[in-house]
């Protein structure tokens, strides 16, 4: 009798232990799925509906386009009325030289902070860490204050110079703590063979290429996206955002839906585009900066 006991208790345990295996793996993916399509869903709908008749907007706004509401008119209405060519000049000049100089001012203090030991270290790696903590918008009357004491208001320059500042404090937490695991051996070997420091930060930035893609990753969209500052340091034509000049289609007592449905489309393309090309690397740059 115990021995038949015994034997069932033997095939339900491998049995339990299969089951309680398939929840731990299967409620993270259900998470992750249910998260994705919270996530996804106002893409979506942006999407589809930026193919549709204002009427099929509100109507159908959650069905695809079909024969009857399929319609241009909103990217009409953005060609029309609107200059996104220059929208979207600004906007890539910005991203790409806020993000060059991010990645050049912080890496070269990270080698400094992680290679150097000087008085004031610690206290300088607190103030970068609480520059993560505090966002740089609490600050939006001094700095529109600056801009205007400097005439930088309506210039590109002005947005570059906010963006590199918000950037800085996550890009030197990050790459300092990835160029302390560079073999201190290897810097020596360096200095032995008569190697300046700039000949040394440049041998060090290839072992940190996971670090700079996280960094470009995180650096690049906030700036693409951002409405902030773009609105209150940069309002003119001449120097509008891809965001905000969707914004000009929002009225008080009218707006024109299809046209700010197709504006985000087009905003949403360069994003989209650098994903399909560059997933793998931000997967394997993101992965790598987590285990580091």
């Amino acid at each position: 009798m115990s021995d038949s006991t015994g034997h069932q208790k033997s095939l339900q345990t491998p049995f339990s232990y299969r089951i309680r295996n398939w929840f731990g793996e299967a409620v993270p993916i259900l998470i992750l799925i249910l998260w994705s399509v919270i996530a996804l869903f106002p893409i979506y709908l942006i999407l589809i509906n930026a193919f549709k008749e204002r009427k099929a907007i509100f109507k159908l706004p959650f069905n695809l386009p079909s024969a009857e509401t399929f319609s241009l008119i909103g990217f009409q209405n953005v060609s029309q009325r609107a200059h996104f060519g220059t929208y979207f000049f600004n906007s890539i000049f910005v991203t790409v030289i806020a993000l060059l100089l991010t990645l050049l001012i912080g890496t070269m203090a990270s080698f400094a902070l992680a290679q150097y030991k000087f008085k004031g270290v610690t206290i300088l790696n607190l103030v970068f860490s609480i520059g993560i903590m505090i966002p740089i918008r609490l600050a939006t009357v001094g700095i529109l204050r600056l801009m205007v004491s400097l005439h930088l208001t309506n210039t590109l320059a002005a947005l570059i110079i906010v963006y590199v500042a918000q950037s800085l404090p996550m890009t030197i937490f990050i790459v300092s703590s990835f160029m302390r695991q560079v073999p201190q051996e290897l810097i020596h070997a360096a200095r032995v063979d008569g190697a300046s420091e700039y000949h040394i930060y440049g041998l060090i930035l290839p072992l940190i290429r996971p670090a700079l893609g996280a960094i470009g990753i995180f650096t690049m969209i906030p700036i693409w996206n951002d409405l902030w500052w773009p609105l209150i340091l940069a309002p003119s034509f001449e120097t509008a955002t891809v965001t905000l000049g969707s914004q000009q289609f929002l009225g008080q007592y009218m707006t024109d839906w299809n046209a700010v449905l197709a504006s985000l489309t087009m905003s949403m393309v360069p994003i989209l585009i650098f994903y399909l090309i560059f997933s793998k690397q931000m997967i394997k740059s993101i992965t790598s900066g987590a285990l580091k």
